[in-house]
């Protein structure tokens, strides 16, 4: 039996993973994610936020079509430029880590429907998400602790977002934004750190620009040998 991932393994391998098996979560499983979520700092412990979780087969099928169509106009729109850069030059080594991103992203859309557990987090006079999205992340954590992959995407709240809370039947009336849309279910792939740049080339000290002060050419986790 698999033991369970420490706080480390959970910070550094919860990444976006968008290809889950159909397995269904739990609702003990369920239960233990939204859970975590409202233990999160939220300003003024005003909580502003409601989670919705969408298992229904239907549910999920009414909201797959709209999905779809924002996904397309995010090609169209925001990620325009890297389309058509990919397509100049498809061997450039950005193109092939757009394409990369771009595959992820369209499978999701592709099989929104076939999605285990949608969670939809709705926040109400929170500007900035300050306290939403802490309540978002650590229900990612808790999902990532319990072995359920997720995988966090806005564009259903940018393109979207009326059509989406009246399939979810959110009052129309009562301020309730749509703030953010996670995916869950236990993943095809495998959990691993994901690449990013060093945290010494996008952090300064005291000032703006200044060393960091530390260098730290590779992550500062890794899995232990035997668990490899």
């Amino acid at each position: 039996m698999t033991s369970a991932p420490d706080a480390w393994e959970v910070l550094y391998t919860t990444r976006a993973m968008r290809r889950m098996r159909p397995d269904p979560v739990s609702p003990e499983v369920q239960a233990r994610i939204v859970d975590a979520a409202v233990r999160a700092p939220s300003g003024g412990d005003s909580q502003p936020w409601r989670f919705l979780l969408v298992d229904d087969t239907e549910v999920k099928r009414r909201l797959a079509g709209p999905y779809r169509e924002a996904v397309d106009l995010l090609w169209k729109g925001h990620y325009a430029v890297q389309m058509a850069a990919a397509e100049v030059d498809p061997e450039a080594e950005s193109s092939r880590r757009f394409r990369k991103l771009q595959a992820s992203v369209q499978y999701l859309a592709d099989h929104f429907e076939e999605v285990p557990l949608l969670l939809f987090v709705l926040s109400r006079n929170d500007r900035d998400g300050g306290s939403t999205f802490p309540a978002v992340w650590s229900a990612m954590l808790a999902a990532r602790a319990q072995g359920v992959g997720s995988a966090l995407t806005n564009v259903l709240d940018i393109f979207r977002p009326d059509t989406t809370k009246a399939i979810l039947g959110v009052p129309p009336d009562r301020g309730w934004e749509l703030s953010a849309t996670v995916a869950m279910g236990y993943p095809r792939g495998r959990w691993r750190v994901a690449p990013r740049r060093p945290a010494h080339e996008v952090t300064y000290r005291n000032v703006w620009g200044e060393d960091a002060g530390f260098v730290a050419n590779e992550p500062m986790w890794s899995r232990p040998e035997a668990d490899r």
